[in-house]
Formats: C-alpha cells, sequence, structure tokens
C-alpha cells in the first residue's frame, strides 16, 4: 500500500482515450466557439415555431444541434477534471462548460412553452406532412401528454421563481446533514479512537468486532436524535412543497405526479410493494440464516452489514476480471461480446487510481463517440462485479446512439439500472457455476444476496414509507418525529422478521436517507433489478430469440416510455410476475446459502 501514482505515471494502457472526443484542447476550443457564436441563432425562431412545420423543423434541429454540442463540451471537460481533480486548466475548462450550459438554458428557455401553444391536430399534420419531423415524432407527443398539467406562460414563470424557495427543505436537510452535524468518536478493533462520519459508518458496521457495530450505531443515531425535530420538520415541508406543486399541476396525488414524468402507472408502484410484502418469508429465512452464520443470541441492526463469510482470498488482476467478465457474458452472444472486447481494447476504461483522480466507478459519455468508464480497480471481486456493472451502462450507451437520433439516444433512469444489473446477475451464476471452492461460492452467493436485499427489499420498504407518509400528509395529518418514527419502526419490524432485535433506534433512520427529498425516486431501483433477473431467465432459458429482443432493448435508448420497452423485451413490469420470480430467485438462493454455511 504505497503512496499513490501521480496521473502521468499511469501505463497508457490503463487510461482512457479522451482524445477520442477531442484530440486536444484546441478542438475544444473551436466547439465552445462555435456554439457561442450559434446560440443567438435559435433567436429567430422565438414566436415563429407554431407558423409552419419548416419553422418548427429548423427550430428543433437547431435545438437539438446546440444540446448536442453543448453536452459534448461539459462532459469531455467533467471527466478531464475527474482524472485528476487537483490540475487547474482542468477546473477552469469546467467552470466555462458550466457557464455554457446555463447560457444555453437561457437561449431555449422559450421553446418548450410555444410549442404547447401550437393546437395538436395542427401539431401532428405538421410530423405527418414532413418527412424530418419524425424523429421528434416522440418527443412532440411527450410534451403534448404533459400539456395539461403544464400552466400559462405567466404562472409557469411564477412556479420557476419558486423553485429556488421550494427546494430550500432539501438544501437546509443537505447543510444540516453534509456540514453542521459532527458525530462522536467511537473506539476502532485496535482500541483507538476514531472519528465516526458518514462515510466511515458502513464500514465499522462491516466490522468483525461486534462493538464496533454497537458503538457506531449508536453513536449515530444518538447524534440524529440531537437533531430530530430540525429534519423531521424539513421533511415534513419537502412533502408539503410536492404537495404544492400536485394540487398546482392537477395531478390526483403527489404519486401520480411523480411516476407521470417516466409515464409509469401507479400499478407498478403498488404491485412492487404488494409483491415484496408476499414474499417476505425470504427475507425474514435470509435474516435468520444471519443469525446462525454469526454464532449470535440475538441478531441486531447492527449486525446487517457485516459480512457472514470469512474473507476469502480472491486476488484478480484487472486481466484476469475482463476475461471474468467476458466468460460470465458469454449467454448475450457475439455481438455483444464483440463490443465488450472493443470496450476493453478500445481506450474506453479508465482503469487504476491515482493522485487526485474522481473516487468510485461510473460510465458516461457524449453522442458521437464510444462511451467511457471510471474505475478505481482493487484486485478483488467486488471490483470485478463493478466492471461488469459499468460495462452494462457503457454498452447501452453504445448501442443507444447508434441506433437512435441524438433527440432519442439517452435513456430514462427507470430502465438505466436493467442493463448493469443484468450483467452482474449473469456474472454471479457464472461464478457460482465455475468456482470450485465452497468458500469462495458462498462469497459470491452472499454478495448477490446482499445486492438483492439492499435493491430490491430495502429500496421497496423506503418507497412503502414514502407512499405511507405522504397519505398522512395529502389527508392533512401532521408528520412529526413521533409519526414518521412509528411509520418507520413498524416497517422495520415488518420486513425484517421475528428473527431480529428491531432496535429502538432504527425508528430515526428515515433521518439519514436523502432519497426522500427526491419523492418516488428509489422504487426503480428494485423494478430495475427485477426486470434484469427476469431477462436473465429468459435469456438463459430461450436463448438467441430473448438475446435479440434484449439487444433491441439496449438500442432503444429513449425511442419509446420505460414500461414499453421492457414489454418489447419480454418484461411486463405492470404486472406482478416479474417481481415474484425475482423475489423466488432470492429464495432458492437463499436455501442454496444454507446448504453451503
Amino acid at each position: 500500500m504505497g503512496k499513490l501514482p501521480e496521473r502521468d505515471e499511469i501505463p497508457k494502457e490503463f487510461i482512457w482515450r479522451l482524445e477520442d472526443m477531442y484530440p486536444s484542447t484546441v478542438k475544444w476550443e473551436e466547439d465552445y466557439k462555435w456554439v457561442k457564436e450559434n446560440l443567438p441563432l435559435l433567436e429567430k425562431y422565438r414566436g415563429k415555431l407554431g407558423e409552419s412545420a419548416d419553422n418548427l423543423l429548423q427550430g428543433l434541429n437547431t435545438y437539438a444541434g446546440l444540446m448536442e454540442k453543448v453536452e459534448k463540451l461539459f462532459v469531455f471537460a467533467r471527466m478531464k477534471k475527474d482524472q485528476d481533480n487537483t490540475n487547474t486548466e482542468s477546473q477552469a475548462l469546467l467552470e466555462r462548460a458550466h457557464g455554457l450550459v446555463v447560457e444555453y438554458d437561457r437561449a431555449i428557455s422559450f421553446l418548450v412553452p410555444e410549442i404547447l401553444q401550437i393546437p395538436e391536430e395542427m401539431l401532428n399534420e405538421y410530423i405527418e406532412s414532413l418527412e424530418g419531423l419524425k424523429i421528434y415524432k416522440h418527443f412532440l407527443e411527450d410534451l403534448m401528454r404533459k400539456k395539461k398539467h403544464i400552466l400559462s406562460e405567466k404562472e409557469e414563470k411564477i412556479l420557476a421563481m419558486a423553485g429556488e424557495v421550494a427546494s430550500a427543505p432539501e438544501e437546509i436537510y443537505t447543510m444540516v446533514n453534509d456540514a453542521d452535524m459532527r458525530f462522536p468518536f467511537i473506539t476502532n478493533e485496535e482500541g483507538q479512537e476514531v472519528e465516526l462520519t458518514h462515510g466511515r459508518y458502513i464500514q465499522f458496521l462491516e466490522s468483525k468486532d461486534r462493538n464496533v457495530r454497537k458503538q457506531a450505531f449508536k453513536a449515530l443515531y444518538e447524534t440524529y436524535g440531537k437533531q430530530k425535530n430540525t429534519i423531521a420538520t424539513t421533511l415534513s415541508y419537502s412533502i408539503k412543497k410536492d404537495i404544492f406543486f400536485c394540487k398546482i399541476r392537477n395531478y390526483p396525488s403527489t404519486l401520480e405526479m411523480a411516476l407521470h414524468g417516466d409515464n409509469v402507472p401507479i400499478s407498478v408502484y403498488d404491485n412492487l410493494i404488494k409483491a415484496v410484502e408476499e414474499n417476505l418469508e425470504a427475507l425474514h429465512r435470509y435474516v435468520s440464516l444471519r443469525k446462525k452464520a454469526l454464532k449470535l443470541d440475538e441478531l441486531h441492526m447492527y449486525d446487517l452489514y457485516v459480512p457472514i463469510i470469512k474473507d476469502v482470498e480472491m486476488q484478480i488482476p484487472y486481466s484476469e476480471a475482463k476475461n471474468m467478465v467476458a466468460k460470465g457474458l458469454e449467454p448475450l452472444g457475439e455481438r455483444y461480446l464483440s463490443i465488450l472486447h472493443e470496450g476493453f481494447n478500445g481506450g474506453w476504461i479508465d482503469v487504476l487510481e491515482n493522485q487526485g483522480k474522481t473516487s468510485g466507478a461510473y460510465s458516461w459519455g457524449c453522442y458521437d463517440t464510444h462511451p467511457y468508464v471510471l474505475l478505481n480497480y482493487q484486485e478483488n471481486i467486488s471490483n470485478v462485479f463493478t466492471l461488469a456493472h459499468e460495462m452494462g451502462h457503457a454498452i447501452h450507451s453504445y448501442l443507444s446512439n447508434k441506433h437512435q437520433p441524438y433527440i432519442l439516444a439517452g435513456y430514462k433512469i427507470f430502465v438505466a439500472e436493467v442493463a448493469s444489473t443484468l450483467n452482474e446477475i449473469l456474472l454471479t451464476k457464472h461464478l457460482l457455476e465455475t468456482l470450485e471452492d465452497d468458500q469462495q461460492k458462498a462469497y459470491v452467493l452472499n454478495h448477490y444476496l446482499e445486492q438483492f436485499r439492499g435493491t430490491v427489499y430495502r429500496q421497496t420498504m423506503f418507497a412503502e414509507f414514502e407512499k405511507i407518509v405522504h397519505g398522512m400528509a395529502e389527508r392533512g395529518e401532521p408528520l412529526t418525529v413521533d409519526s414518521l418514527s412509528e411509520v418507520y419502526y413498524n416497517l422495520n419490524v415488518k420486513y425484517y422478521g421475528p428473527e431480529i432485535v428491531v432496535d429502538k433506534e432504527i425508528a430515526l433512520e428515515w433521518a439519514r436517507i436523502p432519497h426522500f427529498y427526491s419523492s418516488f425516486y428509489v422504487y426503480k431501483y428494485a423494478t430495475g433489478f427485477s426486470a434484469a433477473a427476469a431477462l436473465v431467465e429468459q435469456i438463459l432459458d430461450q436463448g438467441q430469440p430473448a438475446v435479440d429482443r434484449y439487444l433491441d432493448f439496449l438500442s432503444s435508448g429513449g425511442s419509446d416510455y420505460p414500461i414499453e420497452l421492457l414489454k418489447k423485451a419480454g418484461v411486463d413490469m405492470t404486472k406482478p410476475e416479474p417481481v415474484n420470480k425475482a423475489l423466488e430467485t432470492f429464495a432458492n438462493l437463499v436455501e442454496r446459502m444454507e446448504k453451503l454455511i
């Protein structure tokens, strides 16, 4: 564990090729100048978009052409900075890119309100009469679908001005949670006094020393307890803000308003909660298995994160990780694998950690070049799964960009996690079939079960909490520390079952979940995982026909609504079957785990 290398010390084969996007910052400057010069061109369409099909097409082409270029300039600048955040030239580039985005947003602000003034019948005539407008058909139809919830230009302007005030609950929570809150010191495994932080909390909960886990858990919630009234009020007003916009925009409920953007029916949300609630027995069995594996008389909430399989030596160099992922993804066929290898060998991936590099992992890119993946690869099995996950995103973007026009290439969050999770599930199945060591199998199996618990069960519990407390507020019931905590505590009792002591402190966990300030968002993690699990079963059972449907799905971008795209792939998320099937798989794997330990 020596000093991290500087950026220029990393071998070239482990560095992404940003020059494929811009061969030099000189070329970036040329595009930057072009955008600055062409932004005023949008003005000539103001007030004229509805006059003719040709005007509308030219206005939309100008809008999309500028957006594509602005996005490319921003992505390059951000990724340039991410590879070394200490580089002042990259910092300056990104600052200028941010400024350009603001200028662009200001320049296009008239576009959507003006399009919505065009009578729907006339708009349909325009689309049918001009071939070039057909690529904008879904984009325009989606605007019209939302039209009844869009107010007059004057009212929209007032709502936009209120936006800063409306964001206050989230901003206040962020300051309380991330800036002002200080946690106490606890004693670690070596007997040293160490400060508890947000970042270290899960690390402490994974400690083999139970006293460390308990200390961290108690100290965290004791600290939140000191701020509980402030945070309860903040969350309450965040929900009141949702209700305000719901009423103003004429939605029947805050849930319907949140799902309307993706055109997702409420039945999808309700079916998820119902299916999970009807299949809690498998989670209860897993909790019981955890208690047995850890040899505990009582399992507490602070025992849910510590690995139940002792450390398994699986040192996996990056070259071996690539082979492992490729082997795991063989069921997706030659076409998928050829793109995968193109990514492995074509400068898509920034592999190793270096001084100043952004932590974590992501996949990103722009429309007219290949996708990119940022890693900070460590030689362990967890990082092999990260590689599979991010390449799932990358190949989804690659195929969408290749087969869709720019305006339709971007896909919604609802489907974004399907491709990444599917890769992880396939890799899990491959390793369980090929690993010979039972401890290694148990380690991989536990990794999958924990992913499932965290993504399907836990996020669905969050989703149910959100639905309950929004419903309370909509009925005029006050949201207080006591009422929020009672709902949350009871959900934990129901979800985790009789084999765990549901510590009273967990009642306050709602206070540390920032996602609750982006209402009705977390359910997408659970539906994405369930859809991926269902698609894996089809691919393994049906072979090529299912693979072809899946590749078509990856190539569809945002050309249709997420629910419709998944239906074409073979998964109907408006029905409970995909979630039920995923939960059945979880139950089977718990049974398999029981036999291994």
